[in-house]
Protein backbone atom coordinates (compact mmCIF):
# COMPACT_ATOMS: atom_id res chain seq x y z
CA UNK A 1 0.00 0.00 0.00
CA UNK A 2 1.20 3.49 -0.82
CA UNK A 3 1.83 5.74 2.18
CA UNK A 4 -0.46 8.63 2.91
CA UNK A 5 0.51 12.04 1.65
CA UNK A 6 0.38 15.04 3.93
CA UNK A 7 -2.01 17.75 2.81
CA UNK A 8 -0.25 20.80 1.41
CA UNK A 9 -2.33 23.50 3.07
CA UNK A 10 -3.44 21.87 6.35
CA UNK A 11 -1.24 20.01 8.80
CA UNK A 12 -3.93 18.89 11.23
CA UNK A 13 -5.11 20.29 14.57
CA UNK A 14 -2.98 20.91 17.62
CA UNK A 15 -4.97 18.39 19.62
CA UNK A 16 -6.35 14.99 18.65
CA UNK A 17 -9.08 14.08 16.21
CA UNK A 18 -11.69 12.20 18.24
CA UNK A 19 -14.23 9.96 16.49
CA UNK A 20 -17.17 9.18 18.79
CA UNK A 21 -19.56 6.53 17.45
CA UNK A 22 -22.96 6.60 19.17
CA UNK A 23 -24.04 3.07 18.41
CA UNK A 24 -27.68 2.82 17.34
CA UNK A 25 -28.46 6.55 17.50
CA UNK A 26 -30.02 7.66 14.22
CA UNK A 27 -32.33 10.32 12.84
CA UNK A 28 -35.92 9.15 13.28
CA UNK A 29 -38.66 9.28 10.69
CA UNK A 30 -41.68 8.36 12.86
CA UNK A 31 -41.93 10.97 15.61
CA UNK A 32 -43.82 8.93 18.19
CA UNK A 33 -41.26 6.13 18.17
CA UNK A 34 -38.19 8.37 17.93
CA UNK A 35 -36.74 8.23 21.43
CA UNK A 36 -33.62 10.13 20.32
CA UNK A 37 -35.63 13.25 19.49
CA UNK A 38 -37.78 12.81 22.61
CA UNK A 39 -34.81 12.53 24.93
CA UNK A 40 -33.20 15.56 26.55
CA UNK A 41 -30.06 15.97 24.43
CA UNK A 42 -28.76 19.52 24.84
CA UNK A 43 -25.26 18.59 23.67
CA UNK A 44 -26.36 16.96 20.44
CA UNK A 45 -28.76 19.85 19.88
CA UNK A 46 -25.89 22.29 20.39
CA UNK A 47 -23.66 20.41 17.97
CA UNK A 48 -26.41 20.46 15.35
CA UNK A 49 -26.32 24.25 15.50
CA UNK A 50 -22.61 24.91 16.10
CA UNK A 51 -20.77 22.18 14.21
CA UNK A 52 -20.74 21.10 10.60
CA UNK A 53 -23.71 18.76 10.36
CA UNK A 54 -24.48 16.11 7.74
CA UNK A 55 -26.85 13.17 7.29
CA UNK A 56 -25.23 9.88 6.32
CA UNK A 57 -26.73 6.64 5.02
CA UNK A 58 -25.99 3.69 7.27
CA UNK A 59 -27.98 0.83 5.75
CA UNK A 60 -28.57 -1.08 2.54
CA UNK A 61 -26.28 -0.70 -0.42
CA UNK A 62 -24.45 2.17 1.31
CA UNK A 63 -22.83 -0.42 3.59
CA UNK A 64 -22.66 -3.39 1.21
CA UNK A 65 -26.03 -5.05 1.88
CA UNK A 66 -28.04 -6.57 -0.98
CA UNK A 67 -30.75 -3.88 -1.09
CA UNK A 68 -31.86 -0.68 0.60
CA UNK A 69 -34.52 -2.66 2.43
CA UNK A 70 -31.75 -4.25 4.48
CA UNK A 71 -30.79 -2.78 7.84
CA UNK A 72 -27.27 -1.83 8.63
CA UNK A 73 -25.58 -3.21 11.72
CA UNK A 74 -22.65 -2.47 13.96
CA UNK A 75 -20.26 -4.89 12.27
CA UNK A 76 -20.62 -3.74 8.69
CA UNK A 77 -21.05 -0.19 9.96
CA UNK A 78 -17.64 -0.23 11.60
CA UNK A 79 -16.23 -1.99 8.54
CA UNK A 80 -17.45 0.90 6.40
CA UNK A 81 -16.29 3.60 8.80
CA UNK A 82 -12.88 2.00 9.21
CA UNK A 83 -12.06 1.11 5.61
CA UNK A 84 -13.56 4.07 3.77
CA UNK A 85 -15.11 2.00 1.01
CA UNK A 86 -18.16 -0.19 0.46
CA UNK A 87 -17.50 -3.91 0.30
CA UNK A 88 -20.10 -6.56 -0.48
CA UNK A 89 -21.02 -7.92 2.94
CA UNK A 90 -22.12 -11.26 4.36
CA UNK A 91 -25.72 -11.39 3.17
CA UNK A 92 -24.87 -10.40 -0.37
CA UNK A 93 -21.89 -12.76 -0.52
CA UNK A 94 -23.98 -15.72 0.66
CA UNK A 95 -26.79 -14.88 -1.76
CA UNK A 96 -24.31 -14.86 -4.63
CA UNK A 97 -22.67 -18.10 -3.49
CA UNK A 98 -26.03 -19.88 -3.38
CA UNK A 99 -27.27 -18.47 -6.68
CA UNK A 100 -24.03 -19.37 -8.47
CA UNK A 101 -23.87 -22.72 -6.63
CA UNK A 102 -20.26 -22.05 -5.61
CA UNK A 103 -21.31 -22.78 -2.01
CA UNK A 104 -22.50 -26.28 -2.95
CA UNK A 105 -19.60 -26.94 -5.28
CA UNK A 106 -17.00 -25.99 -2.69
CA UNK A 107 -14.76 -28.51 -0.94
CA UNK A 108 -16.15 -27.81 2.54
CA UNK A 109 -19.79 -28.42 1.64
CA UNK A 110 -18.83 -31.62 -0.16
CA UNK A 111 -16.80 -32.79 2.83
CA UNK A 112 -19.67 -32.24 5.26
CA UNK A 113 -22.20 -33.98 3.01
CA UNK A 114 -19.93 -36.94 2.28
CA UNK A 115 -19.30 -37.36 6.00
CA UNK A 116 -22.98 -37.81 6.89
CA UNK A 117 -23.77 -39.91 3.80
CA UNK A 118 -20.86 -42.27 4.44
CA UNK A 119 -21.59 -42.61 8.16
CA UNK A 120 -25.37 -42.50 7.86
CA UNK A 121 -25.19 -39.74 10.45
CA UNK A 122 -26.96 -36.41 11.00
CA UNK A 123 -26.41 -33.02 9.36
CA UNK A 124 -27.04 -30.20 11.82
CA UNK A 125 -27.87 -26.57 11.05
CA UNK A 126 -27.54 -24.03 13.83
CA UNK A 127 -28.03 -20.27 13.69
CA UNK A 128 -30.21 -17.22 14.11
CA UNK A 129 -33.67 -18.11 12.89
CA UNK A 130 -35.26 -15.21 10.98
CA UNK A 131 -35.09 -13.14 7.81
CA UNK A 132 -33.57 -10.16 9.61
CA UNK A 133 -30.54 -10.40 7.31
CA UNK A 134 -28.23 -9.05 9.99
CA UNK A 135 -26.69 -12.29 11.25
CA UNK A 136 -28.41 -14.78 8.97
CA UNK A 137 -31.38 -15.39 6.68
CA UNK A 138 -33.87 -18.25 6.70
CA UNK A 139 -33.63 -18.36 2.89
CA UNK A 140 -30.04 -19.58 3.22
CA UNK A 141 -31.09 -22.31 5.64
CA UNK A 142 -33.86 -23.53 3.35
CA UNK A 143 -31.55 -23.55 0.30
CA UNK A 144 -29.03 -25.72 2.16
CA UNK A 145 -31.69 -28.10 3.46
CA UNK A 146 -33.05 -28.60 -0.08
CA UNK A 147 -29.58 -29.22 -1.46
CA UNK A 148 -28.76 -31.63 1.37
CA UNK A 149 -31.78 -33.71 0.44
CA UNK A 150 -30.75 -33.66 -3.23
CA UNK A 151 -27.31 -34.95 -2.28
CA UNK A 152 -28.54 -37.92 -0.31
CA UNK A 153 -28.68 -36.69 3.29
CA UNK A 154 -31.30 -38.71 5.17
CA UNK A 155 -31.29 -37.00 8.57
CA UNK A 156 -31.00 -33.29 9.28
CA UNK A 157 -31.60 -31.37 12.51
CA UNK A 158 -32.19 -27.64 12.81
CA UNK A 159 -31.27 -25.84 16.04
CA UNK A 160 -33.11 -22.54 16.00
CA UNK A 161 -31.95 -19.42 17.83
CA UNK A 162 -35.01 -17.20 18.08
CA UNK A 163 -34.57 -13.60 17.04
CA UNK A 164 -37.07 -10.91 18.11
CA UNK A 165 -34.30 -8.35 17.78
CA UNK A 166 -33.68 -7.86 14.07
CA UNK A 167 -37.34 -8.72 13.40
CA UNK A 168 -40.54 -8.04 15.39
CA UNK A 169 -40.08 -9.10 19.03
CA UNK A 170 -42.68 -11.90 19.07
CA UNK A 171 -42.54 -13.15 15.48
CA UNK A 172 -40.88 -16.53 16.11
CA UNK A 173 -43.91 -18.66 15.26
CA UNK A 174 -44.09 -17.13 11.79
CA UNK A 175 -40.66 -18.57 11.04
CA UNK A 176 -41.39 -21.86 12.79
CA UNK A 177 -44.55 -22.38 10.74
CA UNK A 178 -42.73 -21.43 7.56
CA UNK A 179 -39.93 -23.92 8.20
CA UNK A 180 -42.28 -26.70 9.26
CA UNK A 181 -44.23 -26.25 6.00
CA UNK A 182 -40.97 -26.24 4.06
CA UNK A 183 -39.76 -29.42 5.75
CA UNK A 184 -43.10 -31.13 5.18
CA UNK A 185 -42.84 -30.38 1.47
CA UNK A 186 -39.26 -31.69 1.38
CA UNK A 187 -40.22 -34.91 3.13
CA UNK A 188 -43.26 -35.61 0.95
CA UNK A 189 -42.77 -38.83 -0.96
CA UNK A 190 -39.35 -39.52 0.57
CA UNK A 191 -37.91 -41.28 3.59
CA UNK A 192 -35.84 -38.38 4.91
CA UNK A 193 -36.06 -37.22 8.51
CA UNK A 194 -35.52 -33.43 8.61
CA UNK A 195 -36.79 -31.65 11.74
CA UNK A 196 -36.31 -28.87 14.29
CA UNK A 197 -34.33 -30.37 17.18
CA UNK A 198 -33.77 -27.59 19.72
CA UNK A 199 -33.94 -23.87 20.24
CA UNK A 200 -34.00 -20.86 22.51
CA UNK A 201 -33.66 -17.11 22.53
CA UNK A 202 -30.54 -15.53 21.02
CA UNK A 203 -29.86 -13.58 24.21
CA UNK A 204 -30.23 -16.68 26.41
CA UNK A 205 -28.16 -19.32 24.66
CA UNK A 206 -25.29 -19.86 22.23
CA UNK A 207 -24.84 -16.40 20.70
CA UNK A 208 -22.65 -14.64 23.23
CA UNK A 209 -19.94 -12.33 21.93
CA UNK A 210 -16.64 -10.87 23.11
CA UNK A 211 -16.58 -13.45 25.93
CA UNK A 212 -19.09 -11.43 27.89
CA UNK A 213 -21.05 -14.47 29.10
CA UNK A 214 -19.69 -17.93 28.38
CA UNK A 215 -22.61 -19.29 30.40
CA UNK A 216 -24.84 -18.57 27.38
CA UNK A 217 -22.60 -20.74 25.21
CA UNK A 218 -22.55 -23.51 27.79
CA UNK A 219 -26.34 -23.52 27.98
CA UNK A 220 -26.47 -23.69 24.18
CA UNK A 221 -24.01 -26.57 24.17
CA UNK A 222 -26.12 -28.52 26.66
CA UNK A 223 -29.23 -27.80 24.58
CA UNK A 224 -27.98 -28.47 21.04
CA UNK A 225 -25.17 -30.96 21.59
CA UNK A 226 -26.27 -32.97 24.61
CA UNK A 227 -30.02 -32.62 24.16
CA UNK A 228 -30.39 -31.61 27.80
CA UNK A 229 -33.26 -29.42 28.89
CA UNK A 230 -37.00 -29.11 28.97
CA UNK A 231 -38.58 -31.22 26.25
CA UNK A 232 -41.52 -30.51 23.98
CA UNK A 233 -43.19 -32.31 21.11
CA UNK A 234 -42.62 -29.41 18.72
CA UNK A 235 -41.09 -25.96 18.50
CA UNK A 236 -44.56 -24.41 18.32
CA UNK A 237 -45.58 -26.17 21.53
CA UNK A 238 -42.39 -25.00 23.22
CA UNK A 239 -42.80 -21.35 22.26
CA UNK A 240 -46.51 -21.21 23.07
CA UNK A 241 -45.94 -22.86 26.46
CA UNK A 242 -43.03 -20.62 27.41
CA UNK A 243 -45.01 -17.52 26.41
CA UNK A 244 -48.00 -18.58 28.51
CA UNK A 245 -45.71 -19.02 31.50
CA UNK A 246 -44.15 -15.59 30.99
CA UNK A 247 -46.46 -13.36 28.89
CA UNK A 248 -43.99 -10.46 28.87
CA UNK A 249 -41.07 -12.40 27.40
CA UNK A 250 -39.93 -11.59 23.87
CA UNK A 251 -38.34 -14.04 21.47
CA UNK A 252 -34.72 -13.15 22.14
CA UNK A 253 -35.17 -13.99 25.84
CA UNK A 254 -37.08 -17.27 25.57
CA UNK A 255 -35.43 -20.07 27.56
CA UNK A 256 -33.94 -23.09 25.78
CA UNK A 257 -35.98 -26.07 24.74
CA UNK A 258 -35.37 -29.51 23.29
CA UNK A 259 -37.66 -31.32 20.87
CA UNK A 260 -38.21 -34.91 21.91
CA UNK A 261 -39.89 -38.05 20.68
CA UNK A 262 -41.04 -40.40 23.40
CA UNK A 263 -39.19 -38.11 25.84
CA UNK A 264 -35.94 -38.76 23.96
CA UNK A 265 -34.13 -35.75 22.45
CA UNK A 266 -34.58 -35.69 18.71
CA UNK A 267 -31.23 -34.42 17.60
CA UNK A 268 -28.25 -34.30 19.96
CA UNK A 269 -25.01 -33.72 18.08
CA UNK A 270 -23.02 -36.95 18.08
CA UNK A 271 -19.77 -38.43 16.78
CA UNK A 272 -19.47 -38.48 12.98
CA UNK A 273 -22.17 -35.84 12.52
CA UNK A 274 -21.65 -32.67 10.46
CA UNK A 275 -22.53 -29.22 11.81
CA UNK A 276 -23.08 -25.93 9.95
CA UNK A 277 -23.40 -22.70 11.87
CA UNK A 278 -25.29 -20.68 9.28
CA UNK A 279 -24.78 -17.15 10.62
CA UNK A 280 -22.76 -15.08 8.18
CA UNK A 281 -21.94 -12.38 10.75
CA UNK A 282 -19.08 -13.30 12.99
CA UNK A 283 -19.28 -11.67 16.39
CA UNK A 284 -21.85 -14.01 17.92
CA UNK A 285 -20.57 -17.10 16.14
CA UNK A 286 -16.97 -17.20 17.34
CA UNK A 287 -17.43 -18.65 20.82
CA UNK A 288 -19.61 -21.59 19.84
CA UNK A 289 -17.15 -22.28 17.01
CA UNK A 290 -14.33 -22.46 19.54
CA UNK A 291 -16.30 -24.95 21.60
CA UNK A 292 -16.56 -27.23 18.58
CA UNK A 293 -13.00 -26.80 17.29
CA UNK A 294 -10.51 -26.32 20.11
CA UNK A 295 -8.65 -29.39 21.32
CA UNK A 296 -8.01 -27.83 24.71
CA UNK A 297 -11.08 -25.94 25.88
CA UNK A 298 -11.57 -24.53 29.38
CA UNK A 299 -14.46 -22.05 29.18
CA UNK A 300 -16.95 -24.60 30.49
CA UNK A 301 -17.12 -28.36 31.07
CA UNK A 302 -17.42 -29.33 27.42
CA UNK A 303 -15.80 -32.71 27.72
CA UNK A 304 -13.55 -34.21 25.04
CA UNK A 305 -13.65 -32.57 21.64
CA UNK A 306 -16.42 -34.04 19.53
CA UNK A 307 -15.37 -35.91 16.38
CA UNK A 308 -17.64 -33.97 14.04
CA UNK A 309 -17.17 -32.02 10.84
CA UNK A 310 -17.85 -28.39 11.72
CA UNK A 311 -18.09 -25.35 9.45
CA UNK A 312 -19.33 -21.78 9.63
CA UNK A 313 -21.18 -20.01 6.89
CA UNK A 314 -18.13 -17.74 6.77
CA UNK A 315 -14.82 -17.50 8.56
CA UNK A 316 -15.65 -15.34 11.54
CA UNK A 317 -12.09 -14.41 12.51
CA UNK A 318 -9.59 -14.41 9.67
CA UNK A 319 -6.56 -13.92 11.90
CA UNK A 320 -7.41 -16.56 14.47
CA UNK A 321 -8.79 -18.80 11.68
CA UNK A 322 -12.14 -19.36 13.39
CA UNK A 323 -13.66 -21.58 12.19
CA UNK A 324 -11.12 -23.58 10.25
CA UNK A 325 -13.72 -24.64 7.68
CA UNK A 326 -16.30 -22.28 6.14
CA UNK A 327 -18.65 -22.22 3.17
CA UNK A 328 -18.32 -18.66 1.82
CA UNK A 329 -15.27 -16.43 1.68
CA UNK A 330 -15.65 -13.21 3.73
CA UNK A 331 -15.07 -9.78 2.19
CA UNK A 332 -11.40 -9.04 1.57
CA UNK A 333 -11.14 -5.71 3.37
CA UNK A 334 -7.73 -4.06 3.24
CA UNK A 335 -6.04 -0.68 3.67
CA UNK A 336 -8.08 0.53 6.62
CA UNK A 337 -7.70 3.89 8.31
CA UNK A 338 -5.89 2.29 11.22
CA UNK A 339 -3.30 0.67 9.00
CA UNK A 340 -2.71 3.82 6.98
CA UNK A 341 -2.23 5.89 10.13
CA UNK A 342 0.20 3.37 11.64
CA UNK A 343 2.28 3.55 8.47
CA UNK A 344 2.24 7.34 8.87
CA UNK A 345 3.44 7.12 12.48
CA UNK A 346 0.17 8.34 14.02
CA UNK A 347 -0.47 7.36 17.64
CA UNK A 348 -3.98 5.91 18.10
CA UNK A 349 -6.38 4.84 20.84
CA UNK A 350 -9.42 2.58 20.40
CA UNK A 351 -11.78 2.20 23.35
CA UNK A 352 -15.24 0.85 24.19
CA UNK A 353 -16.88 -1.47 26.68
CA UNK A 354 -16.94 -5.21 26.09
CA UNK A 355 -20.17 -5.23 24.08
CA UNK A 356 -18.66 -3.04 21.36
CA UNK A 357 -14.93 -3.43 21.94
CA UNK A 358 -14.53 -5.68 18.90
CA UNK A 359 -16.24 -3.08 16.76
CA UNK A 360 -13.67 -0.32 17.33
CA UNK A 361 -10.85 -2.86 16.95
CA UNK A 362 -11.58 -6.02 14.93
CA UNK A 363 -14.34 -4.69 12.66
CA UNK A 364 -12.90 -1.19 12.34
CA UNK A 365 -9.67 -2.81 11.16
CA UNK A 366 -11.39 -4.78 8.41
CA UNK A 367 -12.09 -8.01 10.37
CA UNK A 368 -8.52 -8.20 11.58
CA UNK A 369 -7.54 -9.35 15.04
CA UNK A 370 -4.68 -7.67 16.84
CA UNK A 371 -2.86 -4.42 16.23
CA UNK A 372 -0.94 -3.22 13.24
CA UNK A 373 1.79 -1.81 15.52
CA UNK A 374 1.94 -2.27 19.30
CA UNK A 375 4.00 0.85 19.74
CA UNK A 376 1.50 3.12 17.98
CA UNK A 377 -1.82 1.63 19.06
CA UNK A 378 -3.48 1.26 22.43
CA UNK A 379 -6.73 -0.66 22.91
CA UNK A 380 -8.80 -0.29 26.08
CA UNK A 381 -11.73 -2.59 26.90
CA UNK A 382 -14.00 -1.48 29.75
CA UNK A 383 -15.75 -4.63 31.06
CA UNK A 384 -19.51 -4.54 30.46
CA UNK A 385 -21.96 -5.35 33.23
CA UNK A 386 -23.46 -8.83 32.90
CA UNK A 387 -27.06 -7.71 33.43
CA UNK A 388 -29.99 -6.95 31.09
CA UNK A 389 -29.10 -3.66 29.47
CA UNK A 390 -32.46 -2.05 30.22
CA UNK A 391 -31.72 -2.47 33.94
CA UNK A 392 -28.57 -0.33 33.66
CA UNK A 393 -29.12 1.78 30.54
CA UNK A 394 -26.16 3.98 31.39
CA UNK A 395 -23.92 0.92 30.83
CA UNK A 396 -20.23 1.93 30.94
CA UNK A 397 -20.50 5.25 29.14
CA UNK A 398 -19.16 7.27 32.07
CA UNK A 399 -16.17 4.99 32.57
CA UNK A 400 -15.33 5.17 28.86
CA UNK A 401 -15.60 8.94 28.97
CA UNK A 402 -13.30 9.19 31.98
CA UNK A 403 -10.57 7.40 30.07
CA UNK A 404 -11.15 9.29 26.82
CA UNK A 405 -11.04 12.68 28.54
CA UNK A 406 -7.73 11.71 30.15
CA UNK A 407 -6.45 10.58 26.75
CA UNK A 408 -7.50 13.81 25.05
CA UNK A 409 -5.87 16.00 27.69
CA UNK A 410 -2.83 13.77 28.03
CA UNK A 411 -1.53 14.71 24.61
CA UNK A 412 -0.33 11.18 23.73
CA UNK A 413 -2.75 10.39 20.92
CA UNK A 414 -3.38 11.99 17.55
CA UNK A 415 -6.46 9.90 16.74
CA UNK A 416 -8.96 8.47 19.24
CA UNK A 417 -11.94 6.34 18.32
CA UNK A 418 -14.60 5.24 20.77
CA UNK A 419 -18.00 3.60 20.81
CA UNK A 420 -20.90 4.19 23.18
CA UNK A 421 -23.01 1.02 23.10
CA UNK A 422 -26.06 2.42 24.88
CA UNK A 423 -28.33 3.42 22.01
CA UNK A 424 -28.03 0.01 20.37
CA UNK A 425 -27.85 -2.45 23.24
CA UNK A 426 -30.61 -0.78 25.26
CA UNK A 427 -32.51 -0.05 22.05
CA UNK A 428 -32.80 -3.80 21.44
CA UNK A 429 -34.72 -4.14 24.70
CA UNK A 430 -37.79 -2.49 23.20
CA UNK A 431 -38.33 -0.46 26.39
CA UNK A 432 -38.53 3.25 25.46
CA UNK A 433 -38.09 4.53 29.02
CA UNK A 434 -34.76 2.74 29.34
CA UNK A 435 -33.70 3.85 25.86
CA UNK A 436 -34.40 7.47 26.77
CA UNK A 437 -32.05 7.19 29.74
CA UNK A 438 -29.45 5.54 27.51
CA UNK A 439 -29.54 8.38 24.98
CA UNK A 440 -29.42 11.05 27.66
CA UNK A 441 -26.47 9.31 29.29
CA UNK A 442 -24.53 9.42 26.05
CA UNK A 443 -25.42 13.08 25.55
CA UNK A 444 -23.95 13.93 28.95
CA UNK A 445 -20.78 12.08 28.00
CA UNK A 446 -20.48 13.89 24.68
CA UNK A 447 -20.71 17.17 26.63
CA UNK A 448 -17.58 16.15 28.50
CA UNK A 449 -15.80 15.26 25.25
CA UNK A 450 -16.68 18.66 23.76
CA UNK A 451 -15.09 20.40 26.77
CA UNK A 452 -11.95 18.25 26.64
CA UNK A 453 -11.51 18.63 22.87
CA UNK A 454 -11.91 22.41 23.21
CA UNK A 455 -9.27 22.51 25.94
CA UNK A 456 -6.87 20.44 23.83
CA UNK A 457 -7.56 22.38 20.59
CA UNK A 458 -8.70 19.23 18.86
CA UNK A 459 -11.52 18.19 16.54
CA UNK A 460 -14.50 16.05 17.53
CA UNK A 461 -16.50 13.95 15.07
CA UNK A 462 -19.77 12.58 16.47
CA UNK A 463 -21.67 10.01 14.42
CA UNK A 464 -23.31 6.57 14.50
CA UNK A 465 -22.97 3.24 12.77
CA UNK A 466 -26.72 2.68 12.25
CA UNK A 467 -30.06 3.61 13.77
CA UNK A 468 -32.05 1.87 16.51
CA UNK A 469 -33.08 4.12 19.40
CA UNK A 470 -34.66 6.44 16.84
CA UNK A 471 -37.24 3.83 15.87
CA UNK A 472 -38.77 2.08 18.90
CA UNK A 473 -42.25 1.37 17.53
CA UNK A 474 -43.39 -0.40 14.40
CA UNK A 475 -44.23 2.28 11.87
CA UNK A 476 -45.92 2.70 8.49
CA UNK A 477 -43.08 4.57 6.83
CA UNK A 478 -45.25 5.79 3.97
CA UNK A 479 -47.64 7.59 6.32
CA UNK A 480 -45.38 8.11 9.34
CA UNK A 481 -48.04 6.53 11.55
CA UNK A 482 -47.33 4.14 14.39
CA UNK A 483 -48.79 0.62 14.14
CA UNK A 484 -50.85 -0.42 17.19
CA UNK A 485 -51.43 -3.87 18.64
CA UNK A 486 -55.06 -4.80 18.11
CA UNK A 487 -55.28 -6.69 21.41
CA UNK A 488 -53.59 -4.20 23.74
CA UNK A 489 -54.19 -0.94 21.89
CA UNK A 490 -50.56 -0.05 22.55
CA UNK A 491 -47.88 0.72 19.94
CA UNK A 492 -46.12 -2.39 18.68
CA UNK A 493 -42.57 -2.36 20.06
CA UNK A 494 -39.65 -2.51 17.66
CA UNK A 495 -36.35 -3.99 18.74
CA UNK A 496 -34.56 -4.05 15.39
CA UNK A 497 -32.21 -1.57 13.80
CA UNK A 498 -33.80 1.17 11.75
CA UNK A 499 -33.44 2.15 8.10
CA UNK A 500 -32.86 5.76 9.09
CA UNK A 501 -29.81 7.90 8.33
CA UNK A 502 -27.40 8.94 11.04
CA UNK A 503 -25.89 12.33 11.81
CA UNK A 504 -22.28 13.40 11.54
CA UNK A 505 -21.20 16.44 13.54
CA UNK A 506 -17.72 17.84 12.98
CA UNK A 507 -16.74 20.23 15.77
CA UNK A 508 -13.56 22.25 15.31
CA UNK A 509 -12.89 23.65 18.75
CA UNK A 510 -10.61 26.62 18.00
CA UNK A 511 -12.66 28.38 15.36
CA UNK A 512 -9.47 29.03 13.40
CA UNK A 513 -9.56 26.17 10.91
CA UNK A 514 -11.79 27.08 8.02
CA UNK A 515 -13.78 24.16 6.74
CA UNK A 516 -17.06 23.47 5.01
CA UNK A 517 -19.23 20.50 4.09
CA UNK A 518 -18.43 18.90 0.75
CA UNK A 519 -21.21 18.75 -1.78
CA UNK A 520 -21.78 14.99 -2.05
CA UNK A 521 -24.98 13.33 -3.17
CA UNK A 522 -26.22 10.78 -0.61
CA UNK A 523 -23.08 10.48 1.54
CA UNK A 524 -22.78 7.45 3.79
CA UNK A 525 -20.80 6.37 6.80
CA UNK A 526 -18.02 5.09 4.52
CA UNK A 527 -17.24 8.78 3.92
CA UNK A 528 -16.06 9.09 7.52
CA UNK A 529 -12.69 7.41 6.94
CA UNK A 530 -11.59 10.00 4.42
CA UNK A 531 -13.09 12.67 6.68
CA UNK A 532 -10.90 11.66 9.61
CA UNK A 533 -7.81 11.49 7.40
CA UNK A 534 -8.57 14.96 6.04
CA UNK A 535 -8.99 16.36 9.55
CA UNK A 536 -5.65 14.80 10.54
CA UNK A 537 -3.93 16.65 7.73
CA UNK A 538 -3.60 13.84 5.16
CA UNK A 539 -4.78 13.34 1.62
CA UNK A 540 -7.14 10.33 1.64
CA UNK A 541 -6.45 7.47 -0.81
CA UNK A 542 -8.01 8.13 -4.19
CA UNK A 543 -10.35 5.12 -4.00
CA UNK A 544 -11.73 6.07 -0.57
CA UNK A 545 -15.24 7.46 -0.45
CA UNK A 546 -14.56 11.23 -0.29
CA UNK A 547 -14.45 13.29 2.88
CA UNK A 548 -17.61 15.11 3.91
CA UNK A 549 -15.40 18.02 4.99
CA UNK A 550 -13.32 20.32 2.82
CA UNK A 551 -10.54 22.37 4.42
CA UNK A 552 -10.60 25.82 2.87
Amino acid sequence: MKPLKKAKSFKGPEGPVVLAILDGVGIGSCAEGDVVSRANTPTLDWLAQNALAAKLKAHGTAVGMPSDKDMGNSEIGHNAIGCGRVFAQGARLVNEAIESRTLFEGAVWKELIENVVNHDSKLHFMGLFSDGNVHSHIDHLEAMLAEAKNQGVKRACVHILLDGRDVPPTSALEYVDRLEDFLAALKKGSNIDFAIASGGGRMKITMDRYQANWGMVELGWKTHVRGEGRKFASAREAIETLRRENPDVIDQDLPPFVIGRNNTPLGPIAENDSVIFFNFRGDRAIEISKAFEEDEFDKFARGPKLDVKYAGMMQYDGDALIPQKYLVNPPGIDRTVGEYLVKAGVKQLAISETQKFGHVTYFFNGNRSGKFDDSLEDYIEVPSDNVPFEERPWMKAAEITDKVVDAILGGTYDFIRLNYANGDMVGHSGIPQAVEIAVETVDLCIRRLVKAVKKANGILVVTADHGNADDMYECNYKTGEIIYDEKTGKPKPRTAHSLNPVFAYVYESTGTIKMKLANHKDPGISNLAATCLTLLGFEPPEDYTPSIVVIK
